[in-house]
């Protein structure tokens, strides 16, 4: 397979690693990318962490909390000065509270639905502006929970929403403070699926250093590796913020429990448009 200068680009972008070992790895692995990764990972050369999920996309994401319920939205645009538009941010916010008070099914049904106040659906409210603020605006995604509901949203890149069985004010929003810092993907290891684990294990024993190591010893080392990459991917078992001496297991103990969380970050898994802004620019002179 042909390899080409973008590719090996996009693995860049994703891995961190140089263009000769990107290079390399996609040749290995016969242009796979995902599989590139892999290889990059297990020679030490790409983080665990550099993921798909890249800020890649302009917009905002916007919350809303009520006394029985809450919701979150992504909202994305073209740029980052429209994202910053008054306009905009007032658009993203009335659609975080019309997920919250119209409890959709989904995104196709929100979007299908109507306004109680002006009488237009969500579609329509949209197209008007799109043709007032001059981009293209889509409706991405939302989240809803009921009953004790807190959120935090970090300059309109990153979001969570969190529920709980109690209302404490002050210790949910250190919750959402730490879940927007730390990203934790679970509450606690019950919810890991077992294909996550037994990916993160073979991709460990595939590492270089581990290779002239008797099986058991690798086979323990291993073990450990995991168990340490496991735990950092659960809330409950990531150290707080702001006392890394307590975990949030110890920190909530006894006060309250979690029920669920949703942590977005703007843009992620998306693909932005890349442009040579001299060319946009003679593009615009032309048209």
């Amino acid at each position: 397979m042909n390899i080409t200068a973008q590719m090996v680009k996009e693995l860049r972008d994703k891995t961190g690693a140089g263009m000769m070992d990107a290079k390399k790895a996609l040749v290995e692995t016969d242009g796979d990318m995902e599989k590139a990764m892999e290889v990059l990972r297990q020679k030490g050369i790409a983080s665990a962490d550099k993921k798909m999920g890249r800020i890649a996309a302009e917009g905002l994401v916007a919350s809303v909390v009520l006394d029985d319920c809450g919701a979150m939205v992504e909202v994305n645009c073209e740029t980052d000065f429209v994202a910053k538009n008054e306009e905009f941010k007032e658009l993203a916010n009335c659609l975080a509270e019309g997920v919250a008070k119209g409890n959709p099914a989904d995104v196709e049904a929100f979007i299908n639905s109507t306004c109680p106040k002006c009488g237009k659906t969500v579609e329509e409210i949209i197209k008007e502006k799109i043709a007032s603020i001059g981009e293209k605006i889509t409706f991405r995604r939302f989240v809803r929970y009921e009953g004790n509901t807190a959120s935090y949203i970090h300059n309109g890149k990153i979001g969570v929403l969190i529920q709980t069985d109690k209302k404490d004010a002050e210790l949910m929003n250190d919750l959402c403070l730490h879940i927007a810092s730390s990203a934790p993907e679970f509450i606690s290891r019950n919810e890991i699926p077992q294909s996550v684990i037994d990916h993160e294990t073979e991709i460990e024993m595939g590492k270089e250093d581990l290779q002239k190591k008797p099986e058991a010893i690798r086979a323990k080392i291993v073990e450990g590796r995991v168990n340490k990459l496991m735990a950092g991917k659960c809330l409950l078992e990531q150290p707080f913020i702001k006392n890394p001496d307590v975990t949030i297991s110890q920190l909530i103990e006894g006060k309250l429990e979690i029920k669920a969380f949703t942590r977005y970050m703007l843009g992620e898994g998306l693909e932005k448009k890349q442009e040579n802004f001299a060319d946009e620019v003679m593009s615009q002179i032309k048209g």
